[in-house]
């Protein structure tokens, strides 16, 4: 009884007008031992099931997410002629990869409500509670400013190219520096600031090949590593010796 009455709940709700039709050029991504990056191209579509508003512009966000871990950022000061870390701050959850790509400035298609609310932009991406040190939103800042020099944080706007409100497209690429796991990708959109659907996926991100290998290696059994890689430095010096050792002759 209580499962019908749910279902006949869900009937008595309006439609919703637009909803997120989505399409991925790659559902996961290999790590291999000569990756260089990789380049993802998410493209789709709004399917209406009313008439289109003529009141408002419709707004595309797209969000591409590494796994989350802690971070510890440091305080450098200058003392005595030397550089010494001083006061410190855990930030308790940090992606290692964030991208945002929008179809207009971000602050123009989100208000900051649905930004708290979805957690779209970078620094509400970054989870630091708890922290006893002022000032903390500057080692936030510091964060997101290192990260994005390394092009493991990036803030794309305009970047997603919407054709009558209708078909969006947009690339992210991604660094060579990738943390393994799964990548959550998000779609959002907005109408008048506010977020009307949002479409869900994940893409992983593995090693494979040698570069799986030799990670597990390390991971299971460190000590059979540990000899690997000496013998291995072992033969790539003595390798170098004997060339050498011919080109003199």
């Amino acid at each position: 009884m209580a499962r019908l009455l749910v279902f006949l709940l869900l009937l008595a709700l309006p439609a919703q007008a637009e909803r997120v039709v989505l399409g991925l050029s790659q559902d996961e991504v290999a790590i291999t031992a000569n990756f260089t990056g990789s380049e993802i191209l998410i493209f789709g579509a709004v399917r209406r099931e009313t008439p289109m508003p003529s009141d408002s512009t419709l707004g595309v966000i797209v969000t591409v997410s590494g796994p989350s871990l802690p971070v510890t950022v440091r305080r450098k000061e200058r003392r005595l002629g030397i550089w010494v870390n001083t006061d410190a701050v855990e930030v308790d959850a940090a992606p290692s990869f964030y991208a945002v790509a929008t179809s207009a400035p971000l602050e123009d298609i989100l208000t900051h409500v649905e930004d708290l609310r979805h957690s779209v932009s970078i620094p509400r991406a970054i989870r630091s509670v708890g922290a006893d040190i002022s000032g903390t939103e500057d080692f936030t800042e510091a964060l997101i400013r290192i990260r994005a020099a390394s092009d493991s944080y990036q803030l794309l706007q305009g970047a997603v190219d919407l054709e009558e409100q209708t078909l969006f497209r947009t690339e992210v690429v991604l660094p060579a520096n990738l943390t393994e796991g799964d990548y959550a990708t998000r779609i959002f959109l907005t109408r008048n600031g506010r977020v009307i659907d949002e479409y869900q996926t994940v893409i992983p991100v593995n090693k494979v090949g040698l570069e799986r290998w030799l990670y597990e290696l390390s991971r299971d059994n460190a000590p059979v590593y540990g000899v690997m890689a000496l013998l291995i430095a072992i033969l790539a010096g003595w390798g170098a010796s004997a060339a050498f050792a011919l080109l003199r002759r």
